[in-house]
């Protein structure tokens, strides 16, 4: 195997469309380092809007760990919606606080008029529960709004991306990118370029390595 393998072409995060989802093949792939690169390189050209619907494992907006903190900076509106405190799905994290999501609300806060490009990120992966016999794809669908799809680099990586690609697919979605990011599961860089070729011949849509 080529150590030095070429990790295929590079994305110009700058020409991907607003609104504009930022979706995982599952949980810990790297969507708000996705999302930070996608608000900084927008944020150049005129103001962003960050809008994060459903976090869970945060008790507050201004949390360690809340994927706005992370993904605000100069130029960037960060606003998240509904805050849980179990590190679980949003479903099951509400039920033990007693609540339960009320989604329309939610699609109407992350549809309300944003200050110039606005960027959504998701929960988790594709089919995260939100509510009983809801899961994110259910819920989101009918927004007909384009995204990108954020996968590990390594072992399974294929499975994932490959179901996930064909959930989005099968209900219309317009994937602008598959992005693998090795940097979330260590991966070495030539072993995410073989499985991103691999990709390429399976999907129709293009398929970039992060770095």
């Amino acid at each position: 195997m080529d150590a030095h393998r070429d990790p295929g072409p590079t994305l110009n995060l700058e020409t991907l469309p607003s609104p504009l989802w930022v979706l995982g093949t599952g949980t810990g792939v790297g969507k708000t380092f996705v999302s930070t690169c996608i608000a900084r390189v927008w944020a150049k050209a005129g103001p962003v809007t960050y809008r994060k619907p459903f976090q869970t494992g945060v008790d507050r907006p201004g949390h360690p760990g809340a994927d706005s903190s992370a993904v605000d900076g100069p130029g960037i509106v960060a606003e998240s919606h509904v805050l849980l405190k179990a590190p679980l799905s949003p479903f099951a994290a509400a039920q033990r606080e007693g609540r339960i999501l009320d989604l329309q609300a939610a699609t109407k806060w992350c549809l309300r008029p944003a200050g110039g490009r606005l960027l959504l990120e998701g929960v988790g992966g594709l089919m995260v529960p939100l509510a009983s016999k809801v899961h994110f794809l259910a819920w989101a669908t009918d927004w007909k709004i384009p995204c990108v799809l954020v996968a590990l680099g390594g072992l399974g990586t294929l499975n994932h991306t490959l179901l996930s690609a064909e959930a989005l697919m099968l209900r219309g979605w317009c994937i602008e990118a598959v992005l693998l990011n090795p940097g979330a599961d260590g991966t070495a860089l030539d072993i995410a370029a073989e499985n991103a070729d691999l990709l390429r011949e399976l999907l129709p849509v293009p398929v970039h390595v992060l770095d």
